[in-house]
């Protein structure tokens, strides 16, 4: 092998190693991504499912009370 063979493949590996280090890096920021806005979510919905159930709740209050609603 001819010094210049030597030193592409030494660029060669360089560059391989240089792809696969920034490969591991969006791999780690994504599953931060992931759990984080999983986190979110859920509490997203939790909150989302609270005020659904106030929502009912005042409906039904509303309409046991006889107060109406409509036009007119």
């Amino acid at each position: 092998m001819s010094n210049q063979t030597i030193q592409q493949d030494w660029e060669n590996r360089e560059l391989t190693e240089i792809v696969q280090l920034n490969i591991l890096q969006i791999t780690s920021f994504l599953n931060k991504f992931d759990l984080a806005t999983r986190s979110k979510l859920a509490k997203i919905n939790e909150k989302l499912n609270s005020l659904e159930r106030t929502l009912d709740f005042c409906e039904t209050a509303i309409k046991n009370t006889g107060v109406n609603t409509g036009g007119a």
